[in-house]
């Protein structure tokens, strides 16, 4: 197997369980210093480690109904494995929205590095509700 194959692998099953959702799993797959962040977001909104990887995504997912991903087109090299997706969000609320991503995850001896999204903040903004814009605006810090 070579090493695009096996860092395929260790996304493939990050995807997996981040979408079952089970966010420790997927956060255990990170190096202990790994990160996580959204370019859309703060620059100093940058989650370091599992602990942290999973409050953000909990702050962000928590309120929802429903989640789940459409994976588009995935490829992998030996160092970084780059994914096109759609994160389809729904509220309880009734509002929902196919969020179009792109992300990039640096990959070393079978861990997750750094793991960063690519997304237009302006369309999730419009499509979320008032409510949970204001829940996530408390962070996760």
């Amino acid at each position: 197997m070579t090493q695009a194959d096996e860092n395929r692998q260790v996304v493939e099953g990050f995807w997996e369980e981040l979408y079952r959702p089970d966010l420790a799993a997927a956060a255990a797959r990170f190096t202990p210093d790994g990160e996580y962040t959204d370019v859309a977001t703060p620059e100093d909104d940058v989650a370091r480690g599992p602990e942290e990887i999973v409050r953000r995504l909990t702050l962000a997912w928590s309120k929802l109904s429903e989640l789940r991903d459409e994976r588009l087109h995935l490829v992998a090299g030996d160092r970084v494995v780059m994914t096109e997706h759609i994160e389809h969000w729904a509220w309880p609320t009734g509002e929902s929205i196919g969020l179009p991503v792109a992300t990039v995850h640096e990959v070393r001896d079978a861990k997750i590095v750094r793991w960063t999204d690519y997304w237009d903040l302006g369309l999730l903004m419009e499509a979320a509700p008032a409510w949970w814009v204001e829940h996530i605006m408390g962070g996760w810090k």
